[in-house]
């Protein structure tokens, strides 16, 4: 897995029911390297970190293979990496063989696998339609947090390599599909849960989606 693009951006405004909202969504690629810190990108912009940023979701991957899906629904758009709001956009990146609690040396950095990406209106706003949320949850691929263990900078051209696989772990699209679908056995929810590598929030999510 390698990196192919390094993506950063302003705040915007946008309008959704009525208000006005300010969002980080709108990244585009950087063309330089971005320096990973504990809880953020430096110089990338993190507005409401009770869903972004922090320890356990302080950088967001997502797919290049996945773009020509998205490229195929919506062909309107001036398409460029980073539409999803993801700090690196990171090619062969496949959530079914990605475990929660994975590390891997990318870059300078050691980083973490955490959670998958949980969609929201600000996505529908940025590709222009809210059928968009649905979409996503259907296609399953959601891209991958990362908490950081080491800091340091990470560049287009940079490798993505596991280094430490997590066995009892569940996969990146397993956990995703468990925060949608109840075609599953609970228990294998609890196990999930109990994995301390697991970022909280999603933690707290799932019990309160699964009623544990």
């Amino acid at each position: 897995m390698q990196v192919i693009s390094t993506n950063s951006g302003k705040p915007q405004i946008i309008e959704w029911k009525g208000k006005l909202a300010k969002t980080g969504i709108y990244k585009y690629p950087t063309n330089e390297p971005i320096f990973l810190g504990k809880e953020d990108v430096k110089d990338d912009h993190v507005i409401d970190r009770r869903y972004h940023g922090g320890i356990d979701k302080a950088c967001y991957l997502f797919s290049a293979d996945h773009y020509n899906y998205w490229k195929n629904l919506y062909p309107e758009l001036n398409w460029q990496w980073g539409m999803f709001g993801e700090n690196l956009t990171v090619e062969n990146l496949n959530e079914a063989d990605i475990n929660i609690g994975d590390v891997f040396k990318l870059g300078d950095t050691i980083v973490q696998a955490t959670q998958p990406r949980q969609p929201c209106f600000k996505l529908g706003v940025r590709l222009g339609s809210q059928k968009a949320v649905k979409q996503f949850v259907e296609f399953g691929n959601a891209g991958v947090y990362v908490r950081i263990l080491e800091t340091g900078k990470v560049k287009a051209g940079d490798t993505f390599e596991l280094i430490e696989r997590n066995h009892i772990g569940y996969s990146i699209r397993k956990v995703f599909q468990m925060i949608y679908s109840e075609n599953f056995d609970i228990e294998e929810v609890k196990v999930v849960i109990s994995d301390p590598l697991l970022a909280e929030s999603c933690r707290v999510d799932l019990k309160k989606i699964w009623g544990i």
